[in-house]
């Protein structure tokens, strides 16, 4: 009996004893330690995670994607993790299209000790086959990558975006802060078997769409025909714009040699010649002095000049294009015809001041303002500058550096009644239309079209672009032909050739300019290289755009 009693002793003494240590130990977590577990429950089932913004959208004007976001993963490894590197690089090669060694040796040989990544922005498909290897160590990563579903189209103008999520060039640049989204930024929550039990912090918020003037279909004729000319004449480069006259809005704009928007590292340099390449634009410059003479009352379209063979300016005798003996033109002729020699009496008219006036008012020497990175001013030199030649070069073109897109706008404001309007490409920005500036008047509506009479007069029987004809059609344009500078040098076998115009003459609703950038086939004059090109896109886009004739 004792005995019993004193086992019974000892039992309850032991389980008091444990019953005290549970106590402490109680206390101990509860207290002493309970911030250093508080820690390592976090460490353990909170995790924060930033997840990629989609980048916004850029559409045409009916809306139609020109550049989309889709969703995509980097491929990582952790080294350590991989059981075996050559099994898995073998298994990922045929997905990623890398070689199975250059795979093995990032895996074994990674340039950061814990960690090397294997492939960027891999599609949506291929990264869901990778994830189905269940290889250790091989994670994903969402990288969302931009998509050019038409590769080719309007490259240049849209631009591509860099591994790091940035524009690099065209809309893609000059919109970079509206199309880049916001990360999300959020906490997740995981019971003990790691699955989410709770989500909080904000998600990611896509970049907002940019819509476009540009209509795809007639950019992709406008494409085509750039590219057959560039090629059939051997060309530099060539380009076009397509506009609406009325309002600026840019409907194409095409550069060859082409580049394919999904190759980041190609698209990122090339140049987008329509508002980026300075050049002599030659014949097509006239209409600065017809225009300004015009307004200034010292002519008017039957004014007759006497053109002889050659005029005397400064120590060279400038000529037309064809040798003429004596001859008497009126302004009217003297367009039509493109006649250097006529356009050179109507600036010595103005004088130097007044010209470089009217330079400057067409546009001339500034930027044209459109909504696209690279707008170059070109180059027209002050009075002060100007040289004993200089009242001869400029109204024919000469010594005066121009884009594109500078040419397209004065030649605008003529078919607009006289208002000069920045052209523009971007319509909207996330649903909101983006605010245009005013139109500046530069020619009374009276000027504008005894200008458009004149320039019509380029497409009749005895202009410089006669064989431009489209069927139901009034048509009104100037050809240009320029010696290019060379080393400092006018050369004599580089050219540019080109031509702008709108249609219908007296109703303009449509315009386009094409500058081939030293033609080498033999051909040279814009009425033979850049015309029959403009002819063919105004023959696709009048009827396409349902401008009635006239």
């Amino acid at each position: 009996m004792a005995i019993s009693q004193r086992r019974i002793g000892w039992l309850l003494a032991i389980f008091a004893l444990l019953l005290a240590v549970a106590a402490v130990r109680a206390l101990q977590l509860a207290t002493l330690n309970s911030g250093q577990l508080s820690s390592v429950a976090n460490l353990e089932h909170v995790t924060s995670v930033t997840t990629p913004a989609p980048r916004g959208s850029i559409v045409d004007s009916n809306g139609d994607l020109l550049a989309v976001t889709q969703a995509a993963d980097d491929i990582t490894a952790t080294p350590k993790l991989v059981r075996d590197p050559a099994a898995a690089a073998l298994a990922l090669s045929p997905l990623l299209h890398v070689p199975v060694a250059t795979l093995e040796a990032d895996i074994t040989n990674p340039v950061a000790p814990d960690w090397a990544r294997l492939a960027l922005a891999v599609p949506a498909a291929t990264a869901a086959r990778v994830k189905k290897l269940g290889i250790a160590g091989i994670a994903l990563t969402p990288d969302p990558r931009t998509v050019y579903p038409n590769d080719y189209l309007a490259a240049q103008v849209l631009g591509g975006v860099g591994t790091d999520g940035t524009g690099l060039s065209g809309i893609e640049l000059e919109y970079n802060r509206q199309l880049t989204g916001i990360p999300g930024h959020q906490t997740v929550v995981s019971d003990g078997q790691g699955q989410p039990i709770g989500v909080s912090g904000p998600t990611a918020v896509a970049g907002k769409t940019v819509k476009l003037t540009l209509n795809a279909a007639l950019q992709q004729y406008t494409d085509s025909v750039v590219s057959q000319t560039g090629e059939a004449f051997r060309a530099q480069h060539a380009t076009a714009i397509v506009l609406d006259p009325r309002t600026g809005a840019i409907l194409a704009m095409s550069n060859w040699p082409r580049v394919n928007a999904n190759d980041a590292g190609k698209v990122g340099v090339a140049e987008n010649y329509a508002v980026g390449l300075d050049y002599e634009p030659g014949s097509t410059f006239k209409i600065v002095a017809i225009g300004g003479a015009l307004s200034e009352g010292l002519i008017s379209p039957n004014t007759p000049f006497k053109i002889p063979p050659c005029i005397q300016v400064a120590n060279y005798c400038i000529a037309d294009s064809e040798v003429h003996p004596t001859e008497i033109l009126t302004t009217r002729q003297i367009l039509a015809e493109s006649s250097n020699v006529g356009a050179i009496k109507i600036g010595e008219l103005l004088g130097d001041n007044a010209m470089y006036s009217w330079m400057r008012r067409y546009g001339f020497g500034s930027p044209t303002g459109v909504d696209l990175p690279n707008d170059e001013p070109g180059k027209v030199l002050p009075v002060p500058l100007w040289s004993g030649s200089s009242i001869g070069n400029m109204p024919i073109g000469q010594g005066v550096d121009v884009t594109p897109l500078q040419v397209a706008a004065a030649y605008a404001a003529i078919a607009n009644g006289g208002l000069l309007r920045p052209a523009h490409i971007v319509s909207s920005v996330g649903g909101v239309p983006v605010r245009l500036p005013a139109a500046k008047r530069i020619l009374t509506p009276t000027v504008a079209a005894e200008l458009r009479g004149m320039l019509e007069g380029v497409t009749r029987a005895g202009g410089t672009a006669a064989e431009i004809q489209i069927p139901g059609y009034k048509l009104a344009g100037k050809t240009g032909t320029a010696n290019k500078v060379v080393n400092g040098t006018y050369s004599h076998t580089d050219y540019y050739a080109s031509f702008v115009g709108f249609a219908p003459a007296q109703n303009p609703q449509i315009e386009a300019i094409v500058m081939v950038d030293s033609p080498q086939t033999g051909e040279i004059y814009g009425t033979e290289v850049a015309a029959p090109a403009w002819q063919k896109i105004m023959n696709f886009a009048l009827p396409y755009l349902k401008i009635a004739p006239g």
